[in-house]
């Protein structure tokens, strides 16, 4: 059964659910997208992902910086839609929009909720060390992520899988997860849970403050902080790399690997710093404004030893 939607997300992360509801062959009557900013080098006005791709889809495309005025609300209700599909949208959805289309709002989560609610569950799971997530479809309430659970998928976090791997996983089995819901839908077999009230935990956003890496902790937290935030927004470190000056350095890649004897070892190929109950292996890393580089190559760029400021 085809249904009328009204599509509402931002980043790179939404676009493999439209193109897949369009593809089922669903009216997309309306897609709701932040506003075009200001971004990137010069500074220039660009289009959200989401933007972008339904303009070339030929869909009708809506930027409202807020939704909470009376004329949003009753734009937004004048579409009698079936249902609103929201993924990363990054607005507040009002009470007037959660119950604006027949079937209200259904949202793309990536967690196993009430795991890691909120806005960043993908870093937040694998800097906690969670060995497995997942994807949920939810329908939306006024809390934040609180809604009953229409369909999940759970998905293994394998040791060196980074949040940006995760990512790309969760997108694609997001989107088939979507088109499901909205096929149960139609027919009328959608069953919602609620969530339990037990495990819940907060994925809050990834502050600028918390990106460094502090080699004092454990090894695995290390670890786990650096594959949380690859490759954005990136765990770094300061370091002399034979420049004469500090500079920044992220670390896009890690392993765990044995205690080594001294602070830091650097062979042809790796690179180890010493922690609390092992070594971190520095797969790939990125001095600020250069291209990643594989631990080889950017040994090769040193000029003498890495000295690394704790």
């Amino acid at each position: 059964m085809s249904l009328r939607i009204i599509f509402m997300g931002t980043p790179e992360f939404s676009i493999p659910t439209l193109r897949k509801i369009i593809e089922q062959g669903h009216e997309v009557c309306a897609v709701y997208t932040q506003p075009p900013r200001k971004a990137g080098r010069g500074s220039k006005v660009r289009q959200t992902p989401i933007h972008e791709y339904a303009q070339k889809a030929g869909l009708t495309v809506f930027t409202p910086k807020s939704l909470k005025s009376s004329s949003e609300k009753e734009a937004f209700k004048a579409l009698n839609a079936d249902v609103a599909v929201v993924i990363a949208y990054g607005l507040i959805l009002p009470k007037a929009v959660l119950t604006g289309c027949t079937h209200g709002c259904l949202n793309v989560h990536g967690s196993l909720l009430p795991r890691w609610r909120g806005a960043a569950p993908i870093q937040r799971a694998i800097m906690a060390g969670d060995e497995q997530t997942g994807v949920m479809i939810m329908q939306m309430d006024e809390g934040l992520d609180t809604g009953d659970v229409l369909l999940s998928k759970t998905i293994p976090i394998p040791p060196l899988m980074t949040a940006g791997q995760l990512h790309d996983d969760m997108m694609e089995k997001g989107a088939d997860l979507l088109v499901r819901a909205l096929d149960d839908l139609g027919q009328g077999t959608l069953n919602p849970t609620a969530q339990s009230d037990q495990g819940i935990t907060y994925a809050h956003k990834i502050s600028k403050q918390e990106t460094r890496i502090d080699w004092s902790k454990p090894v695995h937290e290390i670890n786990n902080h650096i594959r949380g935030l690859s490759p954005f927004p990136g765990a770094w470190f300061e370091a002399n790399t034979g420049s004469g000056k500090q500079e920044r350095v992220k670390v896009l890649s890690s392993q765990v690997t044995p205690e080594i004897s001294t602070a830091i070892k650097i062979t042809e190929e790796n690179i180890y710093v010493n922690c609390k109950g092992g070594a971190i292996d520095l797969i790939e890393l990125q001095k600020q404004g250069k291209k990643p580089l594989k631990a080889k190559d950017f040994i090769n760029g040193l000029n003498g030893d890495l000295k690394i400021r704790p």
